[in-house]
C-alpha cells in the first residue's frame, strides 16, 4: 500500500525504496499510476512495438526494448539495441557512454507518455540540459545482455520535468547517472 506522502499507486518496500514494485493483490512488476489505477494497462507486457506508439521515435532510433514497471513518478525500462552494429547512435562502429543519454530521455518520454490521455499522440518535447552526469564506463556496445534504464520524477508540470536517471547493466552495475530537464510540448 502506499505510505502517507507518496501519490496514490506509488508502491515502494523498504528493501526497494526507490524501486516501484507491486502491490498486494496485482500481478508481479504490474505498477500504475494514479490516473490509470483500474484500467488493463500491464506495462510490464509493453514491448519494442508498443513503446513506439507511446514515443516520437521510430525505426531503429526507438532504443528501449520493454517496460518493467513504472509508477505515477517512476518507470524502469530495458534495451538490447547497444549490441546492435546497426545502432544509430554509433559512431565508427563504437557506442559511446554518453549515447545513454538518449536511453535515458526516451525512458523519460515514455514515461511522460503513461500519464497522458488514453491514445493521445507522443508529445514532443527536448532536453534542455542534463546535470551531474556521471559515466562510469566508456563504452555501452561491449556490455552483454540488457541495459536496465531507469528515470524518476523529481519535479514538473505540463510544461517541463526535472528527473533522475540511472542505467544498469543486467547484473545491476551502475553504468551512468544524472538529472535532465526536460521541455514539454515543445513545438507549436
Amino acid at each position: 500500500m502506499s505510505r502517507p506522502g507518496r501519490p496514490k499507486g506509488e508502491y515502494r518496500s523498504a528493501q526497494h525504496e526507490g524501486t516501484p514494485v507491486s502491490p498486494p493483490g496485482r500481478p508481479k512488476g504490474e505498477c500504475r499510476s494514479a490516473q490509470h489505477e483500474g484500467t488493463s494497462l500491464t506495462p510490464q507486457t509493453l514491448d519494442h512495438a508498443g513503446i513506439a506508439a507511446r514515443v516520437p521515435h521510430s525505426g531503429s532510433m526507438c532504443l528501449l526494448h520493454s517496460v518493467r514497471a513504472w509508477s505515477a513518478t517512476h518507470v524502469e525500462c530495458s534495451a538490447l539495441s547497444h549490441r546492435d552494429p546497426a545502432n544509430p547512435l554509433r559512431v565508427q562502429g563504437v557506442l559511446m557512454a554518453a549515447s545513454g543519454i538518449e536511453y535515458a530521455a526516451q525512458a523519460m518520454a515514455l514515461h511522460g507518455s503513461f500519464n497522458a490521455a488514453p491514445g493521445s499522440a507522443p508529445t514532443p518535447g527536448f532536453l534542455a540540459s542534463v546535470r551531474g552526469v556521471r559515466l562510469l564506463v566508456p563504452r555501452l556496445d561491449t556490455l552483454a545482455g540488457e541495459l536496465l534504464i531507469q528515470a524518476t520524477k523529481l519535479a514538473g508540470d505540463h510544461q517541463q520535468a526535472l528527473y533522475a536517471f540511472t542505467l544498469h547493466d543486467e547484473r545491476g552495475t551502475l553504468l551512468m547517472d544524472g538529472r535532465a530537464t526536460v521541455i514539454l510540448n515543445a513545438l507549436p
